[in-house]
């Protein structure tokens, strides 16, 4: 519940830093990670990637399905016939002519399955490249938490030696006010307090820099006002070396994708070899067509002069000369006129278009082409791929041999942090006792300014030296993480 009143103060800030410019707001590690993975833009990208793997996957499976596509026409004809070999042909009516069709093609093949089984590598390449993509956010963002963590607590640790040196220059005032101290002595307490607010203002500076690349590496606007707060304990290194390597080995996302890789690789070269084998092609059309003559008069006079020259052909054939069939024949010849009726079914034609269509014949095809040659395409195809294929392997063996040695180098620093971590914090200790035991013997006046001055410097640089051993610990910690691939901290 506290968590999550703490992200929603944080995200208000976010949405309104000018109204938070009164308040502070803290940040920890873990709503940093939180709000790297939900801005980062580089993540966000990797998840792009994912989407169109996953759009090739569909499209791959849509392959086993037959396409289909369906039309709608429409056209005109002026009323003017057309002479082929010295013979007129069309209708002397102007034509408006409509027109659907229905197909459906598919192509089967080998490589069909092929391309299904690379696009399926390729989204299992593209998840473990976003899960590696995380990993790196995640590696970058505690890093960056860590160095500013690091400049503010050096910050923090200049603004006590400030008020110190406050202190010291009002002792240094007031002994020499009794006659204990020279103008000399209380010249030096203000040059070293102004010095000492020097270097605060420089720590505050950096520590402020350090906070504004880290939120631009979560990918939102820094608010004002805002604190950073971890409890990153220093505990002694518990771990095996031989079981962070064989971790590493299975869970580093960066091999796993070079891994995901080599398959999509070993997916091309069976995508390639299948150019040698045979395509099954089947399909299927339908459609229909309707026409409306716009000119009717001249359809009639077409009709009727159509008509009049078969009867005339008619009656002037060798069949007619039939003596005992003349006449039976001279009426069947007779009978062939252009009347009402035929002028009726030109008009309901026309009432009936453009959308009352008479259906064409439908047609199937079914063909199987085999490839014979292509001027050595498929060949250089198959190089190609088997050269890929190969260049991943040696990238997933060079990948394996880099971890080996990022996991060694960062086990053996983090231990070596830890003991630095343990010496430089007596070294701190220490320092700090001999600048106590100064501050007391100056307040007596049994020893110097100068001698003051120089304890005050040791314990400076002793406890920076303490504060950038404890975070240089976990900055090799979370090398080490980023390196096994997993997260190493208890939860």
């Amino acid at each position: 519940m506290i968590r999550s009143f703490r992200q929603a103060c944080l995200v208000l800030s976010l949405a309104a830093p000018l109204a938070a410019q009164g308040a502070r707001t803290t940040l920890t590690l873990s709503e940093a990670l939180d709000l790297a993975k939900r801005n980062n833009p580089a993540y966000l990208q990797s998840i792009t990637g994912r989407t169109r793997a996953g759009a090739a996957l569909r499209s791959a499976y849509g392959a086993l399905l037959p396409s289909a596509d369906v039309s709608f026409g429409s056209s005109f004809r002026e009323g003017r016939p057309q002479f082929f070999g010295g013979l007129a042909f069309g209708a002397t009516s102007d034509i408006v002519s409509s027109s659907w069709g229905l197909g459906a093609n598919t192509q089967l093949s080998i490589n069909t399955i092929n391309t299904i089984r690379r696009a399926n590598a390729a989204l299992d390449a593209a998840e473990a490249e976003v899960e590696a993509a995380l990993f790196n956010l995640r590696s970058g963002v505690t890093a960056q938490f860590i160095g500013a963590l690091q400049s503010q607590a050096r910050a923090a640790l200049q603004d006590s030696l400030v008020g110190q040196q406050q202190l010291l220059l009002e002792l240094a005032r007031a002994r020499a006010g009794v006659g204990q101290l020279t103008s000399l002595d209380v010249k030096r307490a203000e040059v070293g307090l102004g010095t000492q607010q020097v270097a605060a203002l420089r720590a505050r500076n950096a520590a402020a820099v350090a906070r504004l690349q880290l939120f631009q590496q979560i990918g939102v606007a820094m608010p004002a006002g805002v604190a950073l707060v971890a409890d990153l304990p220093v505990d002694a290194p518990q771990f095996v070396l031989d079981d962070l390597l064989s971790t590493a080995r299975s869970a580093n996302p960066t091999l796993r994708a070079l891994q995901a890789q080599e398959r999509v690789a070993a997916a091309g070269v069976s995508a390639a070899r299948g150019a040698y084998t045979p395509t099954l092609s089947l399909s299927a059309n339908v459609g229909g067509v309707a026409q409306r003559q716009t000119d009717l008069a001249p359809a009639f006079a077409q009709g009727a002069a159509q008509a009049a020259a078969q009867r005339a052909s008619c009656l002037t054939t060798d069949s007619v000369r039939v003596g005992a069939g003349l006449r039976s024949i001279g009426a069947q010849c007779a009978a062939i006129a252009f009347g009402p009726a035929q002028e009726a079914a030109i008009r309901a034609g026309n009432a009936s278009s453009p959308f009352d269509f008479t259906r064409n014949p439908y047609t199937l095809s079914m063909g199987l082409s085999l490839p014979l040659f292509d001027g050595f395409g498929r060949e250089q195809r198959v190089q190609e791929a088997n050269a890929t294929r190969t260049d991943a392997r040696y990238g997933v063996r060079r990948q394996e041999l880099a971890l080996t040695a990022e996991v060694t180098s960062a086990f053996v620093t983090l231990q070596a942090a830890y003991e630095t971590v343990q010496l430089q914090t007596r070294n701190a200790g220490t320092a700090r006792e001999a600048l106590t035991l100064a501050e007391q013997r100056y307040k007596v006046g049994s020893t110097t300014f100068v001698d003051l001055t120089t304890s005050r410097a040791e314990f400076e640089r002793a406890e920076t030296d303490r504060i950038d051993a404890v975070y240089e610990f976990h900055r090799a910690f979370a090398a080490l993480e980023a390196a096994v691939g997993r997260t190493l901290r208890p939860n």
